[in-house]
């Protein structure tokens, strides 16, 4: 198995940007790239979670390792319209307007398709996906007036792989993909960008609680280089997407895995 590589330095790929990051508490990918927005030189940063505490220590956190101190918080439960509306709101308010949106809050179990209640399926959709489009479109209406902004939402290589017991969360992040290719086509008449990333595994402190150690193992050896991402390692092709340098890219999902989609 191949080792992580070195964390990678900053190159000020967001300098002067406000960006606005959804499930960006704990350790896993919203953490990451929320972090790596502040390393990237974005001028504000607003984040948001359902996890109160969480949220907070991230906050703190980032003030921290990053020097950046326009970092703002905002509890939200992306399958809440009145949250999702709340919290643009006030990044839009916060930031002076919102120049990127990293929509990076989902949720996923397993289950089998036949022991599977509706209850369950409609949950994971309509936090993974239902969210995806409530944050988008709140985002939309106040990016559009502006005549610019960038949004990236966080899809994964199971939206087109199959894999027992995700039925659930491979339809949500198939759908991710889908709202990602025609969402973009109405942004780009205001001179905004959709983008989406398809992760295969990041390993992170959340998975490793609600899959087994066996699982991740199996996952992991099926990669090219044995491993799982690291969070920070997803997080630079979410900020590349987020910055000018990707100008030419919209309605694009990118597999970030070391092996085919």
């Amino acid at each position: 198995m191949n080792s992580a590589p070195d964390y990678v330095p900053a190159h000020g790929l967001l300098r002067g940007k406000s960006v606005l990051v959804t499930a960006a508490a704990g350790a896993g990918i919203g953490f990451a790239v929320a972090r790596r927005a502040a390393e990237e030189g974005c001028r504000a940063l607003f984040v948001s979670d359902v996890h109160e505490r969480r949220l907070h220590e991230a906050v703190s956190a980032i003030r921290e390792t990053t020097g950046l101190q326009q970092v703002y918080g905002q509890v939200c439960d992306v399958s809440k319209e009145e949250q999702v509306q709340a919290l643009v709101s006030a990044a839009h308010a916060q930031l002076d307007g919102i120049d990127v949106l990293i929509n990076n809050a989902g949720l996923g179990t397993s289950r089998r398709v036949a022991d599977m209640s509706d209850d369950e399926w409609n949950m994971v959709i309509d936090v993974t996906l239902g969210g995806t489009f409530r944050m988008t479109r709140a985002a939309l209406r106040v990016m559009q007036p502006r005549g610019r902004g960038v949004i990236v939402n966080n899809a994964s290589v199971l939206g087109w792989r199959a894999q027992v017991e995700q039925a659930h969360y491979a339809a949500a992040k198939a759908g991710v993909m889908a709202l990602t290719r025609c969402a973009a086509m109405e942004a780009a008449e205001y001179g905004i960008r959709i983008n989406a990333v398809a992760p295969s595994i990041a390993i992170h402190a959340f998975l490793k609680k609600s899959a087994s150690q066996e699982l991740l193992d199996q996952l992991a050896s099926r990669e090219a280089f044995g491993r799982g991402a690291e969070p920070w390692e997803v997080a630079n092709v979410m900020v590349f997407l987020a910055s000018d340098y990707s100008s030419y890219m919209t309605g694009e999902t990118v597999s970030v895995s070391s092996q085919h989609a």
